[in-house]
């Protein structure tokens, strides 16, 4: 973590009489060394942080006015470092990432962040959507918490009267209809002979039907992609371990269903990049650095979800130096 200082003209002019600082967060090094120049000519003084936890710690000892910060870095993600910093500061976090999904953009924005763009920037555009920042007003410290407005009490005119049901005639004893009462067996036999047994007792005839035991959609294999109690349906996109649900988003679904789909089958970082934007693995598409992290990201992420232990995968294991496939079924 480095402190440098820039001079130059601010963003918005006599906006604010004292010093201004700025926190970049990013662990690549070309674009750290861009954010700063830009913001330093915009008349910040620059904290840089190479990783989330540093940059937490340098958001609580500068209380910077600005945050730029980094989805994809190692150790906690952006998302966690923006969780934690909106914990101790009202500083305006500007999030970057190579990665447009729109459920990424709403993860971003619900760990606190008040901007999200996406890699590559362009520099005039980082500024002005600062300087539009700069106009919103912020309490400095802590965001006052928004007062909870006091229960509605109803008025009296408002109150519910309850309705009084009619009382029906007794039927006689011929005329009143069996109540149908649910049969708790699954052999169909013992349902049928249930069910006449009740029509005899009324003098009415019954049709023999055999009913047949229902299954639930995770009880049918057909569909599904499973692997030593991992299920996936690629037409219903859900996710089960252990018979037990699991909250996926897009891109982890996508990862998970294409390593499944693979089985053995080794799959590299630019090639589940690629997938991720729908495009085929050819040499000719740029995978930068930064889709690789967030490859990284979205596995260890959903590693966590699936609790799956990288030292003893069950699930899915990592190739090194090469990408990622599934365990064996042994």
């Amino acid at each position: 973590m480095s402190l440098t200082g820039g001079t130059g003209r601010g963003i918005v002019t006599d906006q604010l009489s004292e010093r201004r600082t700025a926190v970049v967060i990013e662990d690549d090094a070309d674009i750290r060394q861009l954010l700063e120049t830009v913001l330093e000519q915009a008349g910040f003084e620059t904290v840089s942080a190479a990783n989330g936890l540093d940059g937490v710690e340098a958001v609580r000892l500068h209380d910077p006015l600005v945050t730029t910060l980094d989805v994809s870095m190692p150790g906690i993600d952006g998302f966690e470092a923006a969780k934690r910093i909106r914990a101790i500061s009202s500083t305006y976090i500007v999030m970057l990432t190579a990665r447009g999904d729109e459920i990424d953009t709403l993860q971003g924005l619900d760990s606190g962040a008040d901007d999200y763009m996406t890699k590559p920037f362009r520099p005039r555009e980082l500024r002005a959507r600062i300087e539009a920042m700069l106009r919103r007003p912020r309490a400095n410290g802590e965001a006052a918490a928004a007062p909870t407005p006091a229960p509605v009490q109803p008025s009296p005119a408002a109150a519910v009267v309850p309705q009084v049901q009619p009382v029906p005639q007794a039927q006689p004893m011929s005329q009143q209809p069996v109540p149908q009462q649910p049969v708790q067996s699954s052999d169909p036999t013992i349902v049928h002979e249930n069910v006449a047994r009740h029509a005899a007792q009324v003098g009415q005839s019954v049709v023999p039907i055999i009913m047949q035991p229902t299954t639930s959609a995770s009880d049918d294999v057909e569909g599904w992609l499973v692997h030593r109690g991992l299920k996936l349906s690629p037409a219903t996109r859900i996710v089960e371990v252990d018979g037990g649900e699991v909250d996926l988003t897009r891109s982890e679904f996508d990862l998970l269903q294409a390593l499944m789909e693979s089985r053995r089958r080794v799959r590299s970082k630019a090639d589940l990049a690629l997938m991720l934007r729908g495009e085929s693995y050819i040499t000719a598409y740029y995978v930068s650095e930064a889709d690789k992290r967030a490859i990284e990201v979205h596995l260890a992420n959903l590693r966590r979800k699936l609790a799956d232990s990288t030292v003893a995968p069950r699930f899915i294991e990592t190739v090194r130096g090469v990408g990622y496939r599934m365990t064996s079924d042994d």
